[in-house]
C-alpha cells in the first residue's frame, strides 16, 4: 500500500452541476475556500460548457476570477474546444478533458460519438500544452454505461493509451453511474496502469449504490495516484440516469488516515466545510463521518493502536 494518495475535490464541479439549486457565486468560491483550507492542493473548480445545458456552471468565470491564488491547481472542465478557448482566458492552471466509452452515453453527454470524443480530448490536451498549462483526460462510463450496459475492457484500455499518448498529465477512469465493484475496479485499475505506465491513474467514484469508499480502496491496493472527492458526497450526472453523489472527501479521508495512508487533509476542516455547506443547500447531505464524527478525538490511526 501507498504511504500518500492524492485527493482532488470535484465539489465545486461535478458536486453542484447537478444541483436544481442555484447556488451563488459567492457561496461556491466560499466551498472552495473551505477545501482549501482543508489543505486540498488539486480543485475542480468549474466546466465550461453550455448554460443552457448545465445552469449551475453558468458563473464559471466569475468564480474562478474570485479566487484566490494560493499554489492550489484549479482545474476547469471543458467537453471542445470552444470550452477550452473560455478556460484558457481566465487563470485555470489545468484543464480536464472527457471522453466516453459509449456512443449512447457519449451523444447525450458531448453531442459525440466515442470515437469523437476522445479526439476531441486530445485536442483539448493539445490546446492547454500549447497555452503553458497542463491537462488530464478522464474516460467516462469506464466501468459501465447507463444505456448500453458492461463496457469490455479492452475498450477502456485502448483508449487509455490513446489518452496517455496525447500528453495528458494522468488518466482517470470515472465510474459515472456507480455500478462498479471492488473486483472490477482492482482488475480495470491494474491493467490500465500497465498500458500506460509511468504516467499515474485517477479514479472517479460515485456512490450510487454504495460501494463506493469500497471501490476508493480496491482502487488505491491496485496502485491509483489520485482519488477524486467531494465534501459532504454531493454530486450526478445530469445525463447519467440514477447517477448519485461522488463518494465523500472526509469519509475517504477518514478512511484512508486510519489505515496509515497519508491525505495530507485536514479531517475536522473537512467536516466543518460540510457541516457549513449542508447549510447552504437547506438539507443533509449524505456523507457519513460528518455526521458521526471522526475517532477517536485524537486522531490515532488503526496501524498505531496496533502498534501500541
Amino acid at each position: 500500500m501507498p504511504d500518500g494518495i492524492e485527493i482532488v475535490e470535484v465539489s465545486p464541479r461535478d458536486g453542484l452541476q447537478n444541483e436544481s439549486l442555484q447556488v451563488s457565486t459567492e457561496n461556491k468560491v466560499s466551498l472552495i475556500r473551505h477545501a482549501l483550507a482543508a489543505g486540498v492542493r488539486r480543485i475542480e473548480v468549474a466546466s465550461f460548457v453550455n448554460p443552457a445545458k448545465v445552469p449551475q456552471m453558468a458563473d464559471a468565470e466569475a468564480v474562478i476570477a474570485a479566487l484566490p491564488d494560493t499554489g492550489a491547481v484549479y482545474i476547469g472542465l471543458v467537453l471542445n474546444r470552444r470550452g477550452a478557448v473560455r478556460a484558457l482566458e481566465t487563470k485555470v492552471q489545468q484543464l480536464g478533458a472527457v471522453c466516453v466509452t459509449t456512443d449512447s452515453f457519449a451523444m447525450r453527454n458531448q453531442g459525440q460519438t466515442s470515437a469523437q470524443s476522445l479526439d476531441i480530448a486530445c485536442d483539448v490536451v493539445g490546446a492547454a500544452l500549447a497555452a503553458g498549462r497542463s491537462a488530464q483526460i478522464t474516460i467516462g462510463a469506464a466501468f459501465g454505461c447507463p444505456f448500453e450496459g458492461e463496457v469490455p475492457h479492452d475498450r477502456v484500455i485502448a483508449m487509455a493509451r490513446r489518452a496517455a499518448a496525447s500528453g495528458a498529465v494522468e488518466v482517470a477512469l470515472a465510474d459515472t453511474i456507480g455500478v462498479a465493484v471492488p473486483a472490477h475496479v482492482r482488475a480495470l485499475v491494474t491493467q490500465v496502469r500497465g498500458a500506460i505506465a509511468p504516467l499515474p491513474v485517477r479514479v472517479h467514484l460515485h456512490n450510487t449504490r454504495n460501494t463506493g469508499l469500497a471501490n476508493a480502496w480496491a482502487a488505491v491496493e491496485a496502485g491509483a495516484a489520485t482519488i477524486d472527492a467531494a465534501i459532504g458526497g454531493l454530486g450526478g450526472c445530469p445525463f447519467a440516469p440514477g447517477a448519485a453523489g461522488n463518494v465523500p472527501t472526509e469519509d475517504v479521508v477518514y478512511m484512508l488516515e486510519r489505515s496509515g495512508i497519508a491525505t495530507g487533509l485536514d479531517l475536522d476542516a473537512l467536516i466543518a466545510g460540510t457541516t457549513w455547506f449542508s447549510g447552504i443547500m437547506g438539507r443533509a447531505l449524505p456523507g457519513m463521518v460528518s455526521r458521526a464524527g471522526r475517532f477517536p478525538q485524537a486522531a490515532i490511526s488503526v496501524l498505531e493502536g496496533v502498534e501500541q
